[in-house]
């Protein structure tokens, strides 16, 4: 039984799945000695994992201008070509290979990237496949968006979201596990040859059952999703901001803003300010929660919480997102969204539309600032109709409990 695991993880979203699945892990083997490498920025995810030496994070690391996201454009992946991403490839690539030369296995979690990255290591790996999923193309576009017929028609003649080159690399004897998100999404590997199991999703473990506290229940509850990718975080928080100033609700309604290391409070105060908000008093009872600052504007009341998301998520009625990863989160604990997409890299009107299709309308891209204020308001005065985009939220998600399963995987597949 191998006592070391390299773990290779492309992005924020997926260090988070990988973080998941790792803690699992350590329950069954507190023994395992692991490494972690962060392909896309610096796994802020694994640090307190790391500061408790449960871990170590492996260089070499960049911040690439795209976020991760040159797949989306030229223009970006110009810019990680001039960051120094081929150069950062390769020495990734050297990494792993002397990791799998000395007989120990990889763990490859995300997309294409570290499905190659493993792959070419020479050694055994396993992969959990994170963003792609049959139902994507299997479901309806949102209202009043552009269709996208001829990807939906190759994606039906293949039979698969994943590629043919992705299943020749997953059919590998090498490739002792292959785990994705759905049953739809397995099915349809399996059909070409790859064993491809769906134990869970880990994006729905380590959400805490935190009761609504008794101050919040007579008020509308929105939860504020800007992403944390810098500088496109600011610009999308900046633009959800002004939604909120188009419109005041009926009733005095609290927007939870729960953000990450970035941005940071400075700038959110920064964008409050030139967005017509005023500081307020602090109470007791936001400070409980966890809130560091409160704003306000005639009845909106916004909320600021640094690493907050997991406790605020089921407290909220409706959420406005332009992240990946936690509206997907929002959407498997029943919370539906709307989302404005703007000029990216990442939360682009594709990214948007695909996500909407993902989740299976749970959330809803807006066109434009006017529209996502039209529907907030409608909405928030039909509950029936929340309540049953919350049920296509859960239903694509699935329930908690993932990551124990894919821990036992991992270790009996690619640790035995």
């Amino acid at each position: 039984m191998s006592s070391r695991l390299l773990v290779l993880s492309n992005g924020h979203g997926e260090d988070l799945i990988a973080q998941r699945v790792l803690q699992a892990l350590r329950q069954r083997r507190p023994d395992l000695i692991v490494r972690v490498l962060p392909l896309v920025g610096l796994g802020e995810a694994f640090a307190a994992d790391e500061a408790a030496g449960h871990l170590q994070r492996l260089g070499p690391q960049l911040q690439l201008p795209s976020g991760g996201f040159s797949n989306q454009s030229l223009r970006g992946l110009a810019r990680d070509l001039a960051a120094g991403l081929p150069l950062l490839s390769w020495r990734q690539l050297r990494l792993v290979r002397v990791w799998a030369r000395q007989g120990d296995p990889v763990l490859a979690v995300g997309d294409l990237l570290p499905l190659l990255l493993a792959w070419s290591s020479g050694g055994r790996f396993g992969f959990i496949g994170t963003p792609k999923s049959d139902c994507t193309w299997a479901s309806s576009g949102p209202p009043g968006w552009r269709p996208s017929p001829l990807a939906d028609a190759y994606h039906r003649c293949k039979g698969s979201e994943w590629d043919p080159w992705e299943w020749a690399v997953m059919g590998s004897r090498r490739c002792r596990l292959v785990a994705v998100r759905d049953r739809l999404t397995a099915r349809g590997l399996r059909r070409h040859g790859v064993a491809a199991l769906a134990p869970g999703n880990p994006m729905m473990d380590g959400f805490p059952h935190a009761p609504l506290p008794a101050w919040l229940q007579s008020q509308r509850r929105l939860i504020l999703l800007a992403g944390s990718r810098l500088p496109e975080s600011l610009a999308n928080a900046r633009r959800l901001l002004g939604c909120l100033a188009l419109g005041q609700p009926p009733d005095p309604a609290v927007v939870l803003v729960a953000s990450g290391s970035a941005p940071s409070a400075a700038a959110w105060a920064q964008l409050l300010k030139s967005g017509g908000f005023t500081p307020m008093p602090l109470s007791a009872e936001a400070a409980a929660i966890g809130a560091s600052a409160s704003w306000g504007r005639g009845r909106w009341q916004l909320l600021l919480g640094q690493h907050s998301f997991s406790r605020w998520a089921s407290w909220a009625e409706l959420g406005l997102a332009t992240a990946g990863t936690a509206t997907e989160q929002l959407a498997g604990l029943g919370v539906p969204s709307l989302s404005l997409p703007g000029p990216g890299p990442q939360f682009k009107a594709g990214f948007a539309r695909r996500q909407s299709r993902l989740l299976g309308g749970a959330v809803q891209p807006c066109q434009s600032p006017e529209h996502l204020v039209r529907r907030l308001q409608e909405l928030l005065e039909d509950p029936h109709e929340r309540a049953r985009r919350a049920a296509w939220g859960r239903r694509r998600m699935g329930p908690a409990g993932g990551s124990a399963r894919l821990a036992a995987l991992v270790e009996q597949r690619l640790l035995g």
